[in-house]
Formats: C-alpha cells, structure tokens, sequence
C-alpha cells in the first residue's frame, strides 16, 4: 500500500534540525514515477478506462522495460504557506537501490542509497544521517523503481487524463492520481507530466491543506554508463555521523 504523508512545515532557511527533518520524514512521493507501468483504474473496482490513457500507460511501460539507469537533472519545490523553499541538483539511479543525488544549489548536500542503508551528508553542518533503506519513507526512495519493476494497478484509486495544467510543454500529457479509500486526509491528488517520449518531466503532489511538493527533472538519460563509486560515500574526518 502506497502512503504519501503530508510534509513537514517549511524548514528554516539557515538548515538545523528541522532542515534534516524535512529530508528524512519527508513523503513517498516518487512512486507515482515507477508506477506508470500497469493499466490504471477509473474508480477502485472498475477496470474500465479510456483507450488514451490506456494507451499512454501501456506506451510508457514499453518504453522502460529495459531501463536499468538513469541520470537527469533535477528541481525540487516545496510550497507552503506564502513561502516557497527550492533546491537544485543532479540525481543518479541504479537497480539494486541505488541512488545519489547531488544537491548544488542553494547549498551542497548530497542523499546516497547504496542498496541497504541511505546517507543525508550535510557539509555545511559537518553531519551525516544514516538510516537503513527498509526502514527509510524518504521522498526520493520510491524514485528508484522506475529502473525496477514498477506498479500503479495497487497504488491509487483512480487515474485520468488531466486537463490543460499550468507549467506543461507543449506536446506532453498530464496524468491525475487520486488516493484510495482511507487515505484522503493523506494527499489531495498527484499530477505527473510525461513528454512524448515517455520521460517524466513533472510531479506535482498537492496535499489537503494545499501545500505542494514538486519535482522537475531534466537532461533525462536513460541507461547510462554509472561509475559503481558513485553509490559509495565515506564522509570527512571530524563528521558527526547518526544513526537512525
């Protein structure tokens, strides 16, 4: 079952304890990403669905059968309140688990997934947060599957082709997900945008007191070459290393 909690409150700008709160309690967002591989539902129970969106899930699930890596770049938003936090970067996917992402602006930070634990590595606050990847519901774990074996048929009660969504390029198509029974008080709905060749541009998750999460990748290359090294990370002597 899928759950998408609602996010922490905005975090200061100067980073502290409810900064790293924020990355580490954060919601599964991305597993909308992976799921786009199965025929989706009009409504929990239904299985009929419009042949458009039956042919654009079956279309982006062809696309990545074979998807074993992938590198792009990457925005992330979070909007609440009147105050908007965004953070840049580069991220990188491999099977196994594997992830890293690079955040460069407005300050280094890098979250590692070596397949059993995941990293948050702070520089600026000499600190690093271990946590074991089972026990982990960060926002980017989920993000993973896409270079897996993904599943949307279980994730969410109903999907539908969204109308025109402010933000989308030209020539892509937005999706619309909306959560199951007992999960409302959760997440409002999520909207992913996918281009024409089947990348995903866009998620937007909308929560039910309208804060918003969003996520825009970027210079998307799918099964690149990835140095084995770049799932590994040591921190500089003198870090405060915790473990969860």
């Amino acid at each position: 079952m899928i759950t998408l909690r609602r996010p922490p409150p905005m975090p200061s700008e100067t980073g502290g304890s409810g900064f790293l709160s924020m990355f580490l309690k954060s919601v599964a967002v991305c597993v909308l990403i992976a799921g786009l591989s199965h025929p989706a539902r009009l409504a929990e129970g239904t299985t009929a669905t419009p042949p458009a969106l039956d042919e654009c899930v079956r279309q982006f699930e062809s696309s990545y059968q074979n998807v074993r890596t992938l590198e792009a770049g990457f925005t992330q938003e979070y909007v609440a309140w009147g105050r908007t936090r965004v953070e840049s970067g580069e991220v990188y996917l491999s099977r196994g688990g594997k992830m890293r992402w690079e955040y460069q602006k407005p300050e280094q930070k890098l979250f590692l997934s070596d397949g059993r634990d995941v990293v948050l590595f702070v520089p600026a606050e000499k600190q690093l947060t271990r946590t074991p990847l089972k026990e982990s519901d960060d926002v980017r774990i989920p993000l993973e599957l896409l270079v897996s074996h993904p599943n949307l048929h279980h994730a969410f009660s109903r999907i539908e082709l969204a109308g025109p969504s402010p933000g989308a390029a030209p020539g892509d198509r937005v999706l619309r997900a909306y959560p199951k029974r007992g999960q409302e008080q959760e997440y409002r709905d999520v909207l992913v945008e996918i281009t024409p060749a089947f990348d995903v541009r866009r998620l937007v998750i909308t929560y039910p007191d309208e804060t918003v999460m969003q996520f825009t990748f970027d210079r998307i290359s799918r099964n690149a070459r990835l140095n084995p090294s770049l799932f590994e990370f040591t921190p500089p002597a003198g870090t405060e290393v915790i473990q969860q």
